[in-house]
């Protein structure tokens, strides 16, 4: 049975702009299904062809790319409210492989609709447009931080970035949210080798603590400064 739209636990975020009832009776009617994947469980493959594109209901995840030489590239987490499979939908065909760090739900969307989702809830198409052009700025700021940052600020950068993001869709306890990946994916996302990556989280402890899935953070402000970023709350953004 899948998760009703109008009782949907993220619209009732306040990160996210609120919905009218005809665009709930909308979204009720254009999505396709749900997804649920368990720990490790791949939701699509590099190359595949992609014929919807998702929510991320609940859950965390992560894209990657593939090397020729056996290597990875994590290229973005996929955290709830978050979208994937927008990348194909040009193409064809996945960029990346999508793969659950913890159990995972997700909406399901038909590629096929999309031209059907602009004519009838321009509102909601603005939505796809946001969530996309939002992406390309973060990849831009990840480049930046790539190229700008020095290794402890880049993952103070990163941690600031993901516990923020987890907060703010209500996954807090505390200090601390729910970050079920290891340091190896955190490591590739910034660049870094899995022991430089061990080294800057043991020297920033005393800002941030990591362990058993759980990502807390005590002192924000100062992990901010060596972040060389200001303290901000993330926008509001719409949903899909």
């Amino acid at each position: 049975m899948m998760h009703p739209c109008k009782s949907c636990a993220l619209r009732k975020m306040s990160i996210f702009l609120p919905f009218s009832e005809s665009e709930v009776r909308f979204m009720t009617e254009f999505r396709d299904g749900e997804v649920h994947l368990e720990t490790g469980q791949t939701l699509y493959h590099e190359g595949d062809d992609l014929n919807f594109f998702y929510t991320v209901l609940s859950g965390q995840g992560a894209r990657y790319k593939f090397l020729p030489n056996g290597g990875r590239q994590l290229v973005n987490f996929l955290f709830p409210g978050d979208l994937t499979g927008l990348q194909g939908l040009l193409e064809g065909q996945a960029s990346t492989t999508a793969v659950a760090a913890c159990p995972m739900v997700l909406c399901r969307f038909r590629k096929t609709r999309l031209p059907e989702l602009f004519r009838t809830s321009p509102s909601r198409a603005y939505a796809l447009t946001w969530v996309a052009a939002v992406e390309e700025h973060f990849l831009g700021e990840t480049i930046t931080t790539l190229g700008q940052r020095t290794a402890l600020q880049r993952i103070a950068w990163a941690l600031l970035k993901i516990h923020s993001r987890l907060t703010a869709v209500g996954l807090a306890r505390g200090h601390g949210v729910p970050f079920p990946f290891r340091q190896r994916d955190l490591a590739d996302a910034l660049g870094l080798s899995l022991v430089h990556t061990n080294k800057m989280l043991a020297r920033l402890r005393n800002q941030a603590q990591w362990e058993d899935g759980v990502l807390r953070i005590t002192e924000a402000r100062v992990l901010a400064e060596i972040a060389m970023v200001d303290l901000e709350e993330p926008p509001v953004r719409p949903l899909l």
